[in-house]
């Protein structure tokens, strides 16, 4: 099998890349001509340059092509404006499908995300429970996720995974997290009650190549995580036990931290400048995410092999041997 994979210099990317050349494929890969390829580096993969956002056609792209996994995003990119997300995530989704269809490619995975159910009411959320995104990252997703489901309709074999929070050794999103904790100024937005769902980056690249394989998960949408969900109460907790540290008590209301993201994404915006504080990232503190991965172990045979402790310990190892929790 041949696989063309978007977005082929990133933390999942590269871990799916790695996993699929053990299991005998031969890769392409498509990277922007800046795109740093340290977590590629060495490894035997055609790259396809191109970006997502402005590129017109992926026919060439696609010759002799088994199946795509389109895994490229523009994910939290700041410092850019609200059409560039669309451009990806919509945009360069459409010009994917649409070659892939040309070419007739025998499957289609597109990578997702569990935030285009936003604040989850009803825990823990199914696959076929209402859309609700919560901000211009998560529209511009469901925009992709749409396409998707409109290509597969008229007959491309496509397949939609939604992964929820990714982490482990190479991510930085959760850095932050990890960070304040170990150097004890991390303190609560909110009540913590709110619930989160993580998954292993290694658990998420196994279950992106089983919707590639399983012929039942042709026309279907698939939620991967991790095992158990929990509060962030916990989840601080459970770091904090893994860092061997202290966790403050003291709780900061939600409204003053957001209205100070509003009054900073105003007055930095005309200067292109990245606010200290955003409202985006005050959802973490709360909005609900918790899914519910049953259809995926039922249909792909998806298993996480990762308990959450253990995942939790390999990324803080990971933190302190890159000099990153200092």
């Amino acid at each position: 099998m041949k696989a063309l994979v978007s977005g082929a210099n990133g933390l999942t990317s590269s871990y799916l890349i790695k996993l699929l050349l053990k299991k005998g494929y031969q890769l392409k890969g498509i990277v922007r001509k800046s795109s740093n390829l340290q977590l590629i580096k060495d490894l035997p993969i055609e790259l396809y340059y191109a970006d997502l956002a402005t590129h017109q056609s992926y026919d060439d792209a696609m010759r002799d092509i088994d199946i795509v996994f389109n895994i490229g995003a523009a994910f939290r990119v700041e410092g850019v404006s609200q059409k560039y997300f669309w451009n990806v995530n919509m945009e360069g989704t459409r010009k994917l499908l649409e070659a892939a269809k040309k070419r007739g490619v025998k499957r289609f995975v597109h990578c997702s995300t569990v935030g285009v159910q936003g604040h989850i009411k009803k825990i823990p959320a199914k696959e076929e429970d209402p859309y609700a995104p919560g901000d211009y990252y998560q529209e511009s997703k469901l925009g992709g996720e749409k396409l998707a489901i409109k290509y597969s309709k008229e007959g491309l074999p496509v397949t939609i995974v939604r992964p929820a929070g990714i982490y482990g050794p190479g991510d930085l999103r959760f850095l932050k997290l990890f960070k304040s904790i170990n150097n004890g100024k991390f303190k609560m937005i909110g009540s913590g009650n709110v619930y989160y769902h993580l998954t292993y980056v290694e658990d998420l690249a196994a279950g992106i190549a089983l919707a590639g394989e399983k012929d039942e998960a042709i026309g279907e949408t698939f939620t991967i995580g991790g095992e158990e969900y929990l509060t962030l109460n916990e989840l601080v907790k459970k770091i904090a036990g893994i860092l061997n540290k202290p966790v403050s008590k003291i709780k900061i209301p939600v409204f003053p931290v957001w209205f100070a993201g509003l009054l900073c994404e105003i007055i930095c915006k005309p200067f292109k400048i990245s606010p200290p504080i955003y409202r985006r990232r005050v959802d973490f503190f709360i909005k609900d995410r918790a899914f519910d991965i049953s259809k995926a172990k039922r249909i792909l045979g998806y298993q996480p092999k990762y308990s959450l402790d253990e995942g939790l310990k390999k990324t803080a190892g990971w933190y302190k041997e890159q000099g990153l929790l200092d």
